[in-house]
């Protein structure tokens, strides 16, 4: 063999090897794979109690409960089935009923989501302020604000 020919086999080999070990971890995450999962896919799936993973869906209205101090109850649904949530910590700015979120912890065995973190979601229509000023100020707006 050749050195170019040797330097194929080489190189030939290592992206077997690359997309083998790709295809593996792939294969072991597929259920993981998930950004998150909402209510109806909780409902029927079967999670022990201490299961972590990542609950998505609307802020109920209504729901919203807020305690002593910085902790807050919510329900997160996605207009068919409901789950409700328990966060201690400062939650974020855009967090109101009727928004996107997704509450990442564990079941309790109440079948209480205990969350660790949440994350409000924006809608895609996001303007930046002075942008939305401008085109007030130029009369073209079409948002509702």
């Amino acid at each position: 063999m050749t050195r170019k020919q040797k330097r194929l086999v080489i190189i030939a080999g290592a992206l077997g090897f690359l997309s083998a070990a790709v295809a593996l971890v792939l294969f072991a995450l597929n259920q993981e794979i998930v950004f998150f999962r909402s209510p109806s896919d909780v409902q029927a799936m079967n999670l022990a109690p201490g299961q972590r993973l990542r609950l998505g869906g609307l802020v109920e209205e209504g729901s919203v409960s807020r305690g002593d101090g910085v902790g807050a109850t919510f329900k997160v649904t996605d207009t068919s089935h409901s789950v409700t949530v328990t966060y201690s910590g400062i939650l974020p700015d855009l967090f109101r009923e009727g928004q996107g979120v997704i509450a990442e912890g564990a079941f309790a065995d109440g079948g209480v989501f205990i969350a660790d973190t949440v994350l409000a979601k924006h809608d895609e229509n996001y303007m930046p302020k002075e942008v939305a000023d401008s085109l007030k100020k130029q009369g073209v707006w079409q948002g509702d604000k």
